[in-house]
């Protein structure tokens, strides 16, 4: 299989050499494509050093897949060429994710929708990743009819500007130094910010709408209502989740904490008296995720769960590099 890297430089594209790798992807050719800035990089993959090339019109021709990690206008420029090499672009942006032609693909949860493609598959935001890996075995013994989350994002979320500002932050503050914040709103470091995304009509942001839009395409859920708060937190990877939610039917605790457990790519962690529940620092450079604190919500006559994830891995690059094989 010949695969390109489209925007193979930052943090994504760099996970996702290591993601084809640890998933053992059949490569024959492995096309490093950048900006022009970029060009002439080197980085060592297997045995080989690969110098990174410009992506232009023709930067295509003779790849089967090529995997995006760049931004939505710059897929939305190359998509098209992309397809006319007939290669596949499994894209890591949001352009295409609410696009009815284009599957919505998390292997684990919904891969066979990846057939079904049109020569764009798009991988989901990372906090939706990481919530639906969490209730999807849950989904399988009664249908999720809504969710109220609310997630606590780490800052590499934002890019290596995002970790900068914050490791920054943190210096200037233990050196009695003024705080600059340029990447973030607001000071982030020994804070939390209540918003990421832009601000929609309705007070929600773009981020948290993701949550119910891309959920109800990728579980087959299209009633499915969810209410969503994203907190940007001083974490530096893995994002982190706390859900409460309603099934169709009543369900046990235990049938909950064992459709998590039966779940594939997921941990039960739920001893939570003994401190083993999900924390960022145990999910962070790894792609599995962490769930536990199950417990009855008395509030809403229904369930909650906590739950972690590396967003660079899981949310991005590692289920990217998957939906090859669903393909």
């Amino acid at each position: 299989m010949r695969i390109g890297i489209l925007g193979a430089t930052g943090a994504v594209g760099q996970q996702m050499m290591v993601s084809l790798v640890e998933q053992n992807i059949k490569i024959d050719e492995l096309r490093l494509l950048a900006s022009h800035r970029s060009v002439g990089k080197e980085f060592k993959f297997k045995d080989e050093v690969l110098k990174v090339v410009e992506a232009t019109k023709d930067s295509f021709e003779g790849l089967d897949v090529v995997l995006g990690a760049v931004d939505n206008a710059t897929t939305v420029k190359f998509a098209p060429f992309i397809k006319k090499s007939n290669a596949i672009l499994i894209d890591n942006s949001s352009a295409f994710r609410l696009d009815d032609s284009v599957p919505l693909i998390v292997p684990e949860i919904n891969g066979e929708d990846a057939k079904k493609h049109n020569g764009i598959i798009s991988n989901p935001n990372c906090s939706t990743i990481i919530a639906f890996m969490a209730m999807y075995g849950i989904n399988k013994k009664s249908k999720i009819t809504n969710m109220v989350v609310s997630t606590y994002q780490a800052v590499s979320g934002a890019g290596v500007s995002g970790v900068k500002e914050l490791e920054d932050q943190v210096k200037a503050l233990i050196n009695n130094e003024e705080v600059v914040s340029n990447t973030f709103s607001n000071q982030i470091a020994y804070n939390v910010i209540p918003a990421i995304g832009s601000f929609l009509e309705d007070g929600y942001t773009s981020e948290e709408v993701k949550m119910q839009n891309e959920g109800r395409k990728i579980m087959h859920l299209p009633k499915l209502n969810v209410s969503c708060t994203c907190v940007r937190v001083p974490v530096i990877r893995s994002h982190s989740i706390s859900i409460s939610f309603k099934t169709e039917d009543n369900l046990s605790l235990d049938e909950i904490r064992d459709a998590i457990r039966n779940s594939e790519g997921v941990r039960l962690m739920d001893d939570g008296p003994n401190g083993l529940y999900p924390m960022p620092l145990n999910t962070s450079d790894q792609d599995i995720v962490e769930v536990g604190r199950v417990r009855i919500d008395k509030a809403i006559n229904g369930y909650s769960l906590f739950c972690s994830g590396d967003q660079v891995r899981k949310g991005a690059a590692s289920n990217t590099v998957k939906i090859i094989k669903c393909i």
